[in-house]
Protein backbone atom coordinates (compact mmCIF):
# COMPACT_ATOMS: atom_id res chain seq x y z
CA UNK A 1 0.00 0.00 0.00
CA UNK A 2 1.55 3.30 -1.10
CA UNK A 3 0.55 6.03 1.54
CA UNK A 4 1.01 9.51 0.80
CA UNK A 5 1.05 13.08 3.14
CA UNK A 6 -0.94 15.78 2.09
CA UNK A 7 -0.09 19.49 3.36
CA UNK A 8 -3.34 21.36 3.79
CA UNK A 9 -4.57 24.22 5.71
CA UNK A 10 -7.34 23.41 8.47
CA UNK A 11 -10.63 25.06 7.60
CA UNK A 12 -13.42 22.92 6.05
CA UNK A 13 -12.69 24.06 2.56
CA UNK A 14 -9.09 23.42 2.11
CA UNK A 15 -10.29 20.10 4.01
CA UNK A 16 -12.69 19.41 1.51
CA UNK A 17 -10.59 19.82 -1.66
CA UNK A 18 -7.72 17.62 0.03
CA UNK A 19 -10.15 14.61 0.35
CA UNK A 20 -11.41 15.48 -3.17
CA UNK A 21 -7.38 15.17 -4.08
CA UNK A 22 -7.42 11.93 -2.47
CA UNK A 23 -10.52 10.68 -4.08
CA UNK A 24 -9.47 11.49 -7.60
CA UNK A 25 -5.79 9.67 -6.55
CA UNK A 26 -8.07 6.62 -4.89
CA UNK A 27 -10.16 6.29 -8.01
CA UNK A 28 -6.47 5.49 -10.17
CA UNK A 29 -5.46 3.31 -7.76
CA UNK A 30 -7.31 2.22 -4.67
CA UNK A 31 -4.95 1.09 -2.50
CA UNK A 32 -3.83 4.54 -2.12
CA UNK A 33 -3.87 6.35 1.13
CA UNK A 34 -3.90 9.73 1.83
CA UNK A 35 -3.15 11.38 4.76
CA UNK A 36 -3.69 14.89 5.55
CA UNK A 37 -1.17 16.90 7.61
CA UNK A 38 -2.73 20.07 8.77
CA UNK A 39 -0.95 23.52 8.90
CA UNK A 40 -1.93 26.33 10.81
CA UNK A 41 -0.95 29.21 8.42
CA UNK A 42 -0.37 33.16 9.51
CA UNK A 43 -3.03 33.53 7.11
CA UNK A 44 -5.74 31.91 9.17
CA UNK A 45 -4.43 32.86 12.49
CA UNK A 46 -4.49 37.04 11.64
CA UNK A 47 -8.19 37.27 10.86
CA UNK A 48 -8.26 40.62 12.40
CA UNK A 49 -6.29 42.21 9.67
CA UNK A 50 -6.34 42.64 5.78
CA UNK A 51 -4.14 39.98 3.73
CA UNK A 52 -2.49 42.68 2.07
CA UNK A 53 -0.48 44.14 6.37
CA UNK A 54 0.56 40.30 6.51
CA UNK A 55 2.09 39.34 3.59
CA UNK A 56 -0.41 39.35 0.72
CA UNK A 57 -2.16 36.18 -1.14
CA UNK A 58 1.48 33.98 -0.16
CA UNK A 59 0.46 34.09 3.40
CA UNK A 60 -2.18 31.10 3.32
CA UNK A 61 0.51 29.09 1.41
CA UNK A 62 4.01 29.89 2.38
CA UNK A 63 3.85 27.53 5.35
CA UNK A 64 2.00 24.59 3.41
CA UNK A 65 4.37 24.10 1.09
CA UNK A 66 7.39 24.51 3.66
CA UNK A 67 5.57 21.37 5.00
CA UNK A 68 6.90 19.48 1.13
CA UNK A 69 10.16 21.29 1.38
CA UNK A 70 11.21 20.11 5.08
CA UNK A 71 10.09 16.63 4.16
CA UNK A 72 6.90 16.72 6.46
CA UNK A 73 4.63 16.27 3.38
CA UNK A 74 4.65 14.62 0.10
CA UNK A 75 2.42 16.89 -1.55
CA UNK A 76 0.44 20.45 -1.14
CA UNK A 77 -3.08 21.01 -1.88
CA UNK A 78 -4.07 24.75 -2.30
CA UNK A 79 -6.54 27.04 -3.78
CA UNK A 80 -4.83 27.90 -7.02
CA UNK A 81 -6.04 31.79 -6.02
CA UNK A 82 -3.98 31.50 -2.64
CA UNK A 83 -1.18 30.60 -4.90
CA UNK A 84 1.76 33.08 -5.83
CA UNK A 85 2.45 33.67 -9.49
CA UNK A 86 6.00 32.40 -9.07
CA UNK A 87 7.16 28.65 -7.90
CA UNK A 88 9.57 28.29 -5.48
CA UNK A 89 12.28 26.34 -5.71
CA UNK A 90 11.82 22.74 -5.11
CA UNK A 91 8.82 22.77 -6.25
CA UNK A 92 6.77 22.15 -8.71
CA UNK A 93 2.78 22.42 -9.86
CA UNK A 94 1.94 19.17 -10.55
CA UNK A 95 -1.94 18.87 -10.99
CA UNK A 96 -4.31 21.28 -11.55
CA UNK A 97 -7.58 19.19 -11.13
CA UNK A 98 -10.68 20.51 -13.53
CA UNK A 99 -11.85 23.83 -12.50
CA UNK A 100 -15.15 24.42 -10.53
CA UNK A 101 -16.86 27.79 -10.94
CA UNK A 102 -14.45 31.05 -10.82
CA UNK A 103 -16.99 33.68 -10.51
CA UNK A 104 -17.87 35.59 -7.65
CA UNK A 105 -21.23 35.49 -5.59
CA UNK A 106 -23.27 37.84 -3.35
CA UNK A 107 -24.55 36.32 0.03
CA UNK A 108 -27.72 38.42 0.94
CA UNK A 109 -29.10 40.42 -1.93
CA UNK A 110 -28.40 40.61 -5.90
CA UNK A 111 -26.39 43.56 -7.09
CA UNK A 112 -29.54 45.62 -8.72
CA UNK A 113 -31.72 44.79 -5.37
CA UNK A 114 -29.06 46.37 -2.93
CA UNK A 115 -30.59 49.78 -1.91
CA UNK A 116 -28.49 53.09 -2.29
CA UNK A 117 -25.61 53.74 -0.62
CA UNK A 118 -25.85 49.65 0.28
CA UNK A 119 -23.07 48.18 2.33
CA UNK A 120 -21.25 45.38 1.20
CA UNK A 121 -18.40 43.26 2.81
CA UNK A 122 -15.59 41.84 1.14
CA UNK A 123 -11.88 41.49 2.10
CA UNK A 124 -10.92 41.96 -1.58
CA UNK A 125 -9.89 45.42 -3.51
CA UNK A 126 -10.71 43.43 -6.37
CA UNK A 127 -14.34 42.79 -5.44
CA UNK A 128 -14.35 46.72 -4.30
CA UNK A 129 -13.39 47.98 -7.31
CA UNK A 130 -15.17 46.71 -9.63
CA UNK A 131 -18.72 46.54 -7.96
CA UNK A 132 -17.93 49.97 -7.43
CA UNK A 133 -17.70 51.19 -11.24
CA UNK A 134 -20.68 48.97 -11.48
CA UNK A 135 -22.56 51.08 -8.32
CA UNK A 136 -20.41 54.14 -7.22
CA UNK A 137 -23.02 54.06 -4.55
CA UNK A 138 -21.69 51.27 -2.47
CA UNK A 139 -20.31 51.68 0.60
CA UNK A 140 -17.39 48.63 1.30
CA UNK A 141 -16.41 46.55 5.02
CA UNK A 142 -13.71 44.43 5.22
CA UNK A 143 -14.81 40.82 5.29
CA UNK A 144 -12.26 38.14 6.89
CA UNK A 145 -11.93 34.64 8.58
CA UNK A 146 -13.28 31.24 6.96
CA UNK A 147 -16.39 30.50 5.35
CA UNK A 148 -18.72 29.89 8.59
CA UNK A 149 -17.43 33.13 9.88
CA UNK A 150 -17.91 35.34 6.67
CA UNK A 151 -21.37 33.74 6.58
CA UNK A 152 -22.12 34.47 10.40
CA UNK A 153 -21.42 38.40 9.78
CA UNK A 154 -23.59 38.59 7.14
CA UNK A 155 -26.51 39.91 8.46
CA UNK A 156 -24.12 42.56 9.53
CA UNK A 157 -24.13 44.14 5.85
CA UNK A 158 -26.71 44.11 3.50
CA UNK A 159 -24.36 41.87 1.26
CA UNK A 160 -20.83 39.80 1.17
CA UNK A 161 -19.10 38.56 -1.56
CA UNK A 162 -17.49 35.44 -1.71
CA UNK A 163 -16.03 32.77 -4.13
CA UNK A 164 -19.65 30.81 -5.66
CA UNK A 165 -17.36 27.56 -5.58
CA UNK A 166 -16.43 27.61 -1.82
CA UNK A 167 -20.16 27.58 -1.04
CA UNK A 168 -20.84 25.25 -3.53
CA UNK A 169 -18.24 23.14 -2.14
CA UNK A 170 -19.11 22.81 1.06
CA UNK A 171 -23.02 22.82 0.54
CA UNK A 172 -24.11 25.52 0.74
CA UNK A 173 -25.28 27.44 -2.52
CA UNK A 174 -28.22 27.87 -1.34
CA UNK A 175 -27.06 31.00 0.09
CA UNK A 176 -26.04 32.77 -3.09
CA UNK A 177 -28.35 35.69 -3.75
CA UNK A 178 -26.37 36.06 -7.14
CA UNK A 179 -23.54 34.63 -9.12
CA UNK A 180 -21.84 37.57 -10.79
CA UNK A 181 -21.20 37.48 -14.59
CA UNK A 182 -17.17 37.70 -15.49
CA UNK A 183 -18.24 40.33 -17.48
CA UNK A 184 -19.32 42.25 -14.67
CA UNK A 185 -16.46 41.24 -11.69
CA UNK A 186 -13.72 39.90 -13.33
CA UNK A 187 -12.36 37.03 -10.94
CA UNK A 188 -9.26 36.64 -8.70
CA UNK A 189 -6.58 34.78 -11.05
CA UNK A 190 -7.07 31.12 -10.52
CA UNK A 191 -10.23 31.35 -8.49
CA UNK A 192 -12.32 28.05 -8.75
CA UNK A 193 -9.38 25.87 -9.72
CA UNK A 194 -7.10 23.54 -6.70
CA UNK A 195 -3.56 23.42 -7.33
CA UNK A 196 -1.37 20.51 -6.17
CA UNK A 197 2.49 20.81 -5.50
CA UNK A 198 5.38 18.27 -4.99
CA UNK A 199 9.15 18.35 -4.99
CA UNK A 200 9.93 18.80 -8.71
CA UNK A 201 12.50 15.98 -8.16
CA UNK A 202 10.11 13.29 -6.96
CA UNK A 203 8.98 11.78 -10.77
CA UNK A 204 6.98 8.98 -9.17
CA UNK A 205 4.93 11.49 -7.15
CA UNK A 206 4.83 13.70 -10.43
CA UNK A 207 3.57 11.02 -12.18
CA UNK A 208 0.83 9.67 -10.17
CA UNK A 209 -0.09 13.46 -9.75
CA UNK A 210 -0.61 13.76 -13.81
CA UNK A 211 -3.10 11.43 -13.79
CA UNK A 212 -5.83 14.06 -12.66
CA UNK A 213 -4.92 17.04 -14.54
CA UNK A 214 -7.33 18.30 -16.06
CA UNK A 215 -6.13 19.64 -19.45
CA UNK A 216 -7.98 23.14 -20.38
CA UNK A 217 -8.35 23.91 -16.59
CA UNK A 218 -4.68 24.11 -16.43
CA UNK A 219 -4.55 25.98 -19.13
CA UNK A 220 -6.77 27.94 -18.31
CA UNK A 221 -5.00 28.78 -14.88
CA UNK A 222 -1.55 29.09 -16.81
CA UNK A 223 -2.73 32.20 -18.62
CA UNK A 224 -4.31 33.74 -15.83
CA UNK A 225 -1.27 32.83 -13.77
CA UNK A 226 1.31 34.25 -16.48
CA UNK A 227 -0.86 37.57 -16.35
CA UNK A 228 -0.25 37.73 -13.12
CA UNK A 229 3.47 37.13 -12.92
CA UNK A 230 3.85 39.85 -15.87
CA UNK A 231 2.08 42.44 -13.82
CA UNK A 232 4.84 42.04 -11.52
CA UNK A 233 4.99 38.48 -9.27
CA UNK A 234 2.40 39.26 -6.73
CA UNK A 235 0.72 42.65 -8.00
CA UNK A 236 -0.94 44.58 -4.95
CA UNK A 237 -3.09 46.07 -7.15
CA UNK A 238 -6.40 44.92 -7.62
CA UNK A 239 -6.24 42.83 -10.45
CA UNK A 240 -8.10 39.93 -11.83
CA UNK A 241 -7.86 37.62 -15.04
CA UNK A 242 -10.86 34.97 -16.60
CA UNK A 243 -9.81 32.47 -19.10
CA UNK A 244 -12.11 30.52 -21.33
CA UNK A 245 -11.20 28.40 -24.28
CA UNK A 246 -13.08 27.82 -27.42
CA UNK A 247 -14.26 24.58 -27.94
CA UNK A 248 -14.09 24.58 -31.43
CA UNK A 249 -10.68 26.32 -31.98
CA UNK A 250 -9.03 25.46 -28.81
CA UNK A 251 -7.96 29.44 -28.57
CA UNK A 252 -8.14 31.48 -25.60
CA UNK A 253 -9.59 34.07 -24.49
CA UNK A 254 -8.42 36.43 -21.09
CA UNK A 255 -10.50 38.92 -19.83
CA UNK A 256 -7.91 40.98 -17.31
CA UNK A 257 -8.24 44.03 -15.01
CA UNK A 258 -5.98 45.80 -13.24
CA UNK A 259 -6.82 48.96 -11.00
CA UNK A 260 -5.95 51.64 -9.17
CA UNK A 261 -6.12 50.77 -5.14
CA UNK A 262 -8.76 53.58 -4.82
CA UNK A 263 -10.65 52.63 -7.88
CA UNK A 264 -10.63 55.48 -9.52
CA UNK A 265 -8.95 53.42 -12.75
CA UNK A 266 -9.92 50.57 -13.83
CA UNK A 267 -8.43 49.51 -16.69
CA UNK A 268 -9.75 46.23 -18.54
CA UNK A 269 -8.60 44.19 -21.95
CA UNK A 270 -10.03 41.39 -23.39
CA UNK A 271 -6.93 38.88 -25.38
CA UNK A 272 -7.08 36.22 -27.89
CA UNK A 273 -4.24 33.44 -28.05
CA UNK A 274 -3.85 29.68 -28.70
CA UNK A 275 -0.78 29.59 -26.22
CA UNK A 276 -1.96 29.93 -22.44
CA UNK A 277 1.55 31.85 -21.02
CA UNK A 278 1.36 34.34 -23.77
CA UNK A 279 -1.55 35.54 -24.19
CA UNK A 280 -1.55 35.88 -20.53
CA UNK A 281 1.89 37.45 -20.78
CA UNK A 282 0.26 39.70 -23.97
CA UNK A 283 -2.52 41.05 -21.66
CA UNK A 284 -0.71 42.49 -19.10
CA UNK A 285 1.82 44.19 -21.16
CA UNK A 286 -1.50 45.65 -23.18
CA UNK A 287 -2.89 46.91 -20.03
CA UNK A 288 0.85 48.38 -18.27
CA UNK A 289 2.21 49.57 -22.15
CA UNK A 290 -0.95 50.33 -24.08
CA UNK A 291 -3.45 51.49 -20.93
CA UNK A 292 -1.52 53.50 -19.13
CA UNK A 293 -1.27 50.63 -16.03
CA UNK A 294 2.60 51.33 -15.56
CA UNK A 295 1.87 54.51 -13.66
CA UNK A 296 -0.14 52.94 -11.33
CA UNK A 297 2.68 50.42 -10.28
CA UNK A 298 5.14 51.54 -7.56
CA UNK A 299 8.36 53.17 -8.67
CA UNK A 300 10.85 50.71 -8.02
CA UNK A 301 8.84 49.01 -11.12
Amino acid sequence: MVRLRAATRGSALARWQTDHVAALLQAADPGLEVDPVVIDTVGDRRQDLPISVIGGKGVFAKEVQAAVLDGRADLAVHSAKDLPSITVDGLVLAAVPERGDPRDALVGSRLDDLPQRAVVATGSARRRVQLGRERPDLGFAELRGNMATRLAKADRFDAIVVAAVALERLGLADRIAEVLPAAVVVPQVGQGALAVECGVTDGDLRARLAGIEHAESRRRVDAERAFLAELGGDCDLPAGAHATVDGETADMMLDAVLASVDGSVVLRHRAVDDDPVRLGRAAARHLLDDLGGAALLPAAR
